[in-house]
């Protein structure tokens, strides 16, 4: 299984990092496009999402669409003294941004900017693949799985959206017990919905 998923990150990644600039400019406009759509972004006001990193869709476009609208944006940390956890800090035009163990631009930690995770309306989440049940592949930390255990346990907490190019989706994944499934999945060319309960 494990095998298996490694597998499975190694081939989309790769499928991913093929596309060049125009193909990833082109999704990044449709993707907006999309998102635009979605009733649960019209009623959100704080609203996380994440820098692009490795190939993902650009989510700058839609970041730059939230501030003009007078949305708050918040971007996950590295929780410092919680391994394998996130925080998630209010992201504007001038925070400042430091790297992170992984290579991954975040905000600089600073405890006045933490919104604790229930106070979020709508969580974007990155994601390696995707497949037809709704199943997310991340890069194997389990942070976004750890993040949102209590909304897909009870219902409670803002909404999980996935944002992924089409080329990020395979049939079925393997999965893991952990693993929390998402209920929209946001692509170029389409929104996929599934209903879960909890």
């Amino acid at each position: 299984m494990a095998q298996t998923r490694r597998q499975f990150r190694q081939y989309i990644r790769q499928q991913r990092n093929q596309l060049d600039e125009t193909i990833q400019m082109h999704a990044a406009a449709q993707l907006l496009s999309q998102c635009q759509t979605l009733p649960e972004l019209a009623i959100s006001q704080h609203i996380a999402l994440y820098l692009s990193n490795d190939g993902e869709i650009d989510t700058q476009p839609l970041i730059e669409l939230l501030w003009s609208q007078g949305k708050q944006v918040y971007l996950p940390v590295l929780h410092p003294f919680s391994p394998g956890h996130l925080l998630f800090l209010h992201y504007h035009q001038h925070t400042p941004m430091m790297t992170n163990k992984y290579g991954i631009f975040e905000p600089k930690l600073d405890q006045t900017q933490v919104k604790p995770i229930e106070q979020l309306d709508l969580v974007f989440t990155p994601l390696v693949g995707f497949d037809s049940q709704g199943h997310r592949l991340g890069m194997g930390g389990g942070y976004y799985d750890r993040s949102l255990a209590r909304w897909f346990a009870t219902g409670v907490g803002p909404t999980p959206i996935g944002l992924a190019h089409d080329c990020q989706h395979v049939e079925r994944l393997p999965t893991e017990e952990w693993d929390v499934p998402l209920p929209k999945i946001v692509t170029p060319s389409r929104i996929w919905h599934w209903e879960f309960k909890h």
